[in-house]
């Protein structure tokens, strides 16, 4: 790792941020070369017009403005409307009724991390989190001076979580354990099986489970996506989610940190109130933005979600069957859900590629391609390749990074 981050002026004092890694790669693209530049590392499909959100988004958002009504604070904890509506989405897929009171809105999935982290820092206190995973965690958990212990993902079993290592891992001290799902960066669709075995396994260990399920829905495998919340009397569950990459509006900042824990271990008064001041110092989305998830949620039809999951298992398949024909590069388990996958470099084959971010910097120079380094999700010499783009930018961002393994390729 010192050889490709010191070589590009990346801070290995600090966590490596997928946003940070990403502006340098931008910074080290050759403004002289006549390339259109193809981002294959940010997760954000809303920049390809092949991915939109619908129209009955933005009409409850448009209306929500013209009626003059949210331009105000919202309560710290969310629009009371905009909790019961959430309450009402999650409670689709689950086997107990949620309440408002179970829902408290966020600015985004990432403040949802926030969260949860701070309500559960204690002095002495660690979180398992898994490798590879989404780099925020770890963040959020330096600043709240909580220990990070890493439990592995199985590539050869479809990226599932090692059982074995958390309960090796896991003491008197272990508050939670993270669970993404679908995942990012694997791509990877738990089944029902599997959670369950989560489930039990935290449930025997005494420590609850942070469900992060940002890209809940978007399955398109064998498996589908069941929420952690489905074992809520098992093992309490905090899940956190958001509107942005099942309605493609990232931007629009709308999360949800929900108490999914039918057995009400959170709404014992000590720890609402806590919760509820913690948000005292947040602040929230837009108002006008809570106020247009009621109609978002209860009006968006069914052929959106499955235009968008055809559009994602397509981009997916194109993806992995391009993999396949670059030698130096390969994924061990097709994708099934989420917008992302991951694919192991094999640097024996290359010349003059030190790891997997002299990789990422070099193509990004040369090729104009921009791929995230593993390094930045726990993985050092794998990739985390975006597929939630347009199919011409991925075909021949795939195109071009063959040519750069070719031409990096060691001759026998």
């Amino acid at each position: 790792m010192e050889n490709g981050i010191l070589n590009h002026g990346v801070d290995t004092a600090s966590t490596i941020t997928i946003k940070g890694i990403l502006s340098l790669l931008m910074q080290s693209i050759d403004e002289n070369g006549n390339k259109r530049v193809i981002s294959l590392g940010m997760g954000d499909p809303s920049a390809y017009s092949c991915f939109h959100t619908t129209h009955v988004a933005e009409e409850a958002v448009v209306d929500a403005i013209q009626s003059e009504k949210f331009n105000g604070y919202a309560p710290t904890v969310g629009l009371p409307q905009t909790r019961i509506a959430i309450a009402e989405y999650l409670s689709r897929d689950l086997p107990y009724k949620l309440s408002a009171d179970d829902v408290f809105i966020t600015s985004g999935c990432t403040q949802a991390i926030d969260v949860a982290l701070a309500m559960l820092a204690c002095p002495g206190a660690n979180i398992l989190l898994p490798r590879p995973g989404f780099p925020i965690y770890e963040l959020c958990a330096g600043f709240r001076n909580l220990e990070v212990r890493y439990f592995d993902l199985l590539p050869e079993k479809g990226w599932e979580v090692d059982l074995n290592a958390i309960e090796a891992l896991a003491d008197q001290n272990t508050v939670a354990l993270v669970v993404i799902n679908p995942g990012n960066p694997c791509g990877n669709v738990y089944s029902y099986q599997h959670l369950k075995e989560i489930a039990e396994t935290a449930n025997r260990l005494r420590i609850l489970v942070i469900a992060d399920e940002v890209y809940g829905h978007l399955a398109f495998g064998k498996n589908p996506f069941v929420p952690m919340g489905v074992f809520g009397s098992e093992v309490p569950v905090l899940t956190l989610g958001s509107l942005s990459k099942r309605w493609i509006v990232p931007g629009w900042r709308l999360g949800w940190f929900v108490t999914t824990d039918p057995a009400g271990m959170f709404r014992e008064p000590k720890i609402i109130e806590r919760i509820k001041k913690y948000f005292d110092i947040l602040g929230g989305p837009a108002t006008f933005i809570q106020a247009a998830v009621p109609r978002i949620l209860e009006q968006t039809e069914e052929f959106f979600f499955k235009k968008t999951i055809k559009l994602l298992k397509q981009a997916s398949d194109t993806c992995y069957y391009k993999i396949k024909k670059i030698p130096c590069i390969t994924c061990p388990h097709k994708p099934e859900g989420s917008m992302a996958v991951m694919v192991k470099l094999n640097l024996s084959l290359l010349e003059d590629i030190c790891d997997d971010i002299d990789f990422c910097f070099k193509l990004t120079k040369e090729e104009s391609v921009i791929i995230l380094p593993g390094t930045a999700v726990g993985l050092k010499n794998w990739l985390r390749i975006t597929f939630a783009v347009d199919p011409s930018f991925l075909e021949e961002g795939l195109r071009r990074t063959q040519s750069f393994c070719q031409r990096h390729a060691k001759q026998l």
